[in-house]
């Protein structure tokens, strides 16, 4: 007893301690230079020389089952919407052919430089490097970018994961007799489409039981939950957990608004933020821990550890080479799209300034119906909702050009993280010279923390950016005004409370004043859905409606 007792003791000192590590690294970091996750790996590295630690060994269904399904689900909850529709194109190409060519190229290369080491388990190790690490990618949310970068980078971490786990179960099928190439396709398929309607109706089913529950503690309590049933069902049905997090986190930031109250999602928010920076803290200190394990091993297996890290050099610079080979006439496409999309604007506007009144929709309707079809005002209005959404992506992609100071922050933010090293830890036990190739992956995610997440802060600061501040700033200002006038309008729909000589009771002006707020949320987010006004800008002036509904709410509650 005196030994649990003891144990137990000492879990709790050391969780305190990683704890107290976390925030102190979120403070301390940023004022030295250094991202924290940066901070927090050097400090695990250190950490692993005490003998209280030499043999950590963490297991990798706690980072990939536990700690990436929550983690992603967060991410999508307060990933702008809209622009993640925008993107989804370079979303796909980064997160599904990028992963798959990387991991054929790493493939080959592990297959010529290792010996004994086939094509087949070569693309095994290349499927676990290849993806780029949603937490790693919080290192570039520091920097000064595009919301176009991020938005794609965020995409990227998203899905990705989920295109290399498959990958990896699909080389590892390979290595026998029984593979087959289009039962490999079927199966990546049916874990995407099955994840994507298990994150459907939970995002949805999640929504529905939330909005009944006034508690905002016991509200954020199930939030806690909602991505572990969203991807528990699917990893047994055998589809991506992930994928599934992901679709039940998009749904929720999507619709949240419009179906939970502003105190609720307010106590999500803050609760969910200390749950990110705890798990995210807690991963990159935990890759730092186990790195003494690893070496331990490789040396006794095989020796040494300088060819493996050399190895992992070497595949890192490929990852690089390939990462910017795919970026390149990705963003010379994108660019292309923006030309051609500036070339019908004019038409699209004439469009939209015609549907905009009674005689031009009219007009519009008689044309296409006197051509033999049948065009109902329902039919005109969705095309008038497509018109609008199609010009703002326009404006948006105008407004947020892709030069090649965002290319190379595209390609240099590509960084790996624990997730690879956790995957790499899942390899089968006959694997091939397993304690290298996990050394390996561990090398690659360490030397891309260092090298790119340590130098893509100043690498961006020497690049000047294309956009003109003056003008960015400008056409800032131009969508805060725009957003004012819309609310103006919005609050003008709502009549004044009924009164003859006396002034509204303290209750009529209440209800009043909610029910303008209530008016313009439903105004704003009518055109976040079309798109029309800067993410960010929009969240901003959501917030501030969410503020004044609180603090009337608990006026109200003070005075009764």
């Amino acid at each position: 007893m005196r030994c649990q007792d003891g144990a137990v003791t000492e879990l709790l000192i050391v969780s305190v301690a990683a704890l107290l590590v976390i925030a102190g690294s979120a403070v301390v970091g940023p004022r030295l230079g250094v991202a924290s996750p940066l901070v927090l790996v050097g400090i695990g590295v250190g950490a692993s020389l005490m003998p209280i630690f030499a043999s950590v060994r963490i297991e990798p269904e706690w980072i990939l089952e536990g700690v990436l399904p929550p983690l992603l689900y967060s991410s999508a909850v307060s990933m702008p919407a809209m622009n993640f529709r925008r993107e989804f194109g370079a979303i796909s190409g980064l997160s599904v052919l990028l992963v798959v060519g990387s991991a054929l190229a790493l493939g080959v290369f592990f297959m010529v430089v290792i010996p004994d080491v086939g094509f087949a388990w070569g693309v095994a190790l290349g499927a676990i490097i290849s993806p780029t690490d949603a937490v790693a990618t919080s290192i570039i949310k520091q920097t000064s970018v595009s919301k176009r970068v991020v938005a794609m980078l965020d995409g990227e971490s998203l899905l990705n994961d989920a295109t290399a786990l498959v990958l990896l179960r699909t080389a590892i099928v390979a290595t026998a007799a029984s593979f087959a190439f289009w039962g490999a396709v079927g199966t990546f398929a049916y874990s995407v489409v099955v994840a994507v309607a298990i994150g459907w109706v939970i995002g949805r089913g999640n929504l529905m039981v939330r909005k009944r529950v006034t508690d905002s503690t016991v509200n954020t309590v199930i939030s806690f939950t909602v991505p572990f049933v969203a991807s528990v069902p699917a990893e047994l049905l055998g589809a991506s957990g992930l994928v599934a997090a992901v679709v039940a986190g998009l749904i929720t930031g999507i619709r949240a608004p419009r179906d939970l109250s502003p105190r609720n999602r307010l106590s999500d928010s803050q609760n969910w933020r200390t749950v990110e920076l705890v798990l995210e803290g807690t991963v990159f200190l935990t890759m730092g821990l186990q790195i003494r394990a690893i070496v331990t091993d490789v040396r006794n297996d095989h020796g040494g550890v300088g060819t493996a890290v050399l190895i992992a050099a070497g595949a890192l610079l490929l990852t690089i080479a390939v990462r910017a080979a795919f970026v390149a006439p990705l963003l010379r496409l994108l660019t292309a799209n923006v030309r051609r999309g500036e070339q019908i604007q004019p038409r699209l506007e004439g469009m939209q300034e015609k549907m905009s009144t009674a005689a031009g929709k009219q007009q519009m309707l008689e044309r296409a119906n006197s051509k033999r079809r049948k065009v109902s005002e329902h039919d005109l209005d969705r095309l008038a909702r497509r018109v609008t959404k199609g010009l703002a992506n326009i404006e948006y992609f105008l407004r947020e050009p892709l030069g090649w100071r965002e290319g190379t922050a595209v390609v240099w933010a590509g960084m790996r993280g624990a997730v690879t090293v956790a995957a790499a830890q899942t390899l089968p036990e006959d694997t091939p010279q397993r304690s290298v190739l996990v050394l390996i992956a561990f090398a690659v995610a360490l030397l891309s923390l260092v090298v790119q997440g340590g130098t893509i802060g100043p690498l961006l600061r020497l690049l000047p950016p294309d956009a003109d501040q003056p003008t960015s700033r400008e056409q800032l200002r131009a969508e805060q005004t725009r957003i004012m006038e819309l609310m103006r309008t919005s609050a003008q729909s709502i009549p004044e409370p009924e009164h003859v000589d006396e002034e509204p009771t303290f209750q009529q002006a209440r209800a009043h004043r909610l029910a303008v707020i209530d008016a313009q949320r439903s105004a704003l987010l009518d055109a976040r859905d079309n798109g029309t006004f800067d993410a960010d800008v929009l969240a901003n002036a959501l917030a501030n409606l969410d503020a004044s509904e609180i603090a009337i709410e608990l006026r109200g509650t003070l005075i009764s």
